[in-house]
């Protein structure tokens, strides 16, 4: 029996051809379609791997892309508080110049409250302006006739 149960082991066991040719063919395909899978995955791996590296190479070119970019952009800006502080002092110079040309100007002195006051010190400086001409005048009269000044200010200081 022992005998029976190792010669089993050993012996060939008899398939028809056919089964054996399936079989051998069956396991070729399974070969070679695991062959053909690597093949794809490994041509997957490489596409992937050429598009990370032009992807790696395009972020330096990008971020210097940007840079230039925040660059104009900030120097627009610049330019832009440039042209707005220009174009401010072009209309205060225009409104100071059409002040004195504007024919309305009476009307709006009249209704302006600002310009009124502005007018009225005008007037009062030219009035100033005309004392104190008259003032130097006599002082020069009386220094000419020999007055003593001196106490004549004190005076008139003394007075105010």
């Amino acid at each position: 029996m022992a005998l029976d149960f190792l010669s089993s082991l050993f012996k060939k066991k008899n398939k028809p051809p056919e089964e054996e040719a399936t079989e051998d063919t069956m396991e070729l395909a399974e070969e070679l379609e695991e062959k053909v899978e690597k093949r794809e995955e490994e041509e997957m791996l490489n596409q992937l791997m050429e598009k990370v590296n032009e992807i790696e190479n395009d972020i330096p070119r990008i971020k210097i892309g940007i840079d230039t970019l925040k660059k104009q952009i900030q120097e627009l800006r610049e330019e832009i508080e440039r042209l707005d502080k220009t174009i401010k002092d072009v209309m205060m110079l225009y409104e100071v110049i059409s002040q004195e040309i504007n024919p309305f100007k009476e009307q709006m002195a009249q209704e302006n409250p600002l310009s009124q006051e502005v007018q009225e010190l005008r007037n009062e400086i030219e009035n100033l302006k005309l004392e104190i001409a008259q003032i130097k005048n006599d002082l020069k009269v009386l220094a000419g006739y020999g007055v003593d000044l001196d106490s004549i200010i004190y005076e008139v200081l003394a007075e105010v």
